[in-house]
């Protein structure tokens, strides 16, 4: 991050920690060597998929309580980048595997998915556009470095028949450009910022990092 960018090396300077423990985790290392078990990455695909309606629902709040219309038209576009974007990932990975649309959205969402969903739908609801971006910015930050980490470890996993279209999309240079303007978005929002107001945007990024461990728990696991 460059050093513009006071607010979010802020963030992630206090999560960096929980962050440490993704790239450890058996669920990423395995699609990092390409070992993990399909069946895994299948239970993953489809409560991803849950998950991001309500990441959307999320940012479709900040619309909602952004008071410029810059802003809004910022929280706007990235709802179209996940329900048109981002789920494309999916949508290829669900034909693949033969998972239809119906079956997925009909699915029951586990814990830890609802747990997460629900902390950051509260945040949203209850505090200011600011809030909510740092409440999404941890699930759109950790997921390009996941990948472009993968990517420096083993280039080969890139390429690999099965993986490597996950690898691929979250090391794109257009996801990195996404959250390049969601950051821009989080600094312009916190501008003249208290040192309170900054403590409780590292609480809430703290607890969606670690919500994010949560997540690769569950799909390691299949736990519902």
């Amino acid at each position: 991050m460059s050093t513009v960018n006071q607010t979010t090396e802020r963030l992630l300077d206090a999560a960096r920690g929980v962050w440490e423990g993704y790239h450890a985790h058996p669920f990423v290392r395995g699609i990092a060597d390409g070992s993990l078990d399909v069946e895994k990455f299948r239970f993953y695909l489809v409560q991803d998929y849950l998950y991001l309606f309500d990441y959307a629902r999320v940012f479709a709040m900040g619309v909602v309580k952004a008071r410029e219309p810059a802003v809004m038209r910022a929280f706007a576009s990235y709802v179209h980048q996940i329900l048109d974007g981002e789920m494309d990932i999916h949508k290829a990975y669900m034909e693949r595997l033969g998972i239809s649309r119906d079956e997925a959205e009909r699915a029951r969402p586990a814990l830890a998915n609802l747990s997460y969903t629900a902390y950051m739908r509260a945040v949203a609801e209850e505090e200011g556009p600011a809030e909510i971006a740092a409440a999404i910015l941890s699930c759109a930050l950790s997921y390009e470095e996941i990948a472009k980490r993968i990517v420096e470890s083993n280039p080969a996993a890139a390429e690999h028949a099965f993986y490597g279209e996950w690898v691929r999309g979250y090391a794109a240079e257009g996801y990195a450009e996404a959250n390049r303007k969601l950051v821009t978005l989080v600094e312009q929002l916190t501008a003249g910022y208290t040192e309170a107001q900054l403590r409780r945007l590292s609480d809430i990024f703290v607890a969606c990092s670690r919500y994010e461990g949560m997540f690769w728990d569950m799909a390691w696991k299949m736990e519902m």
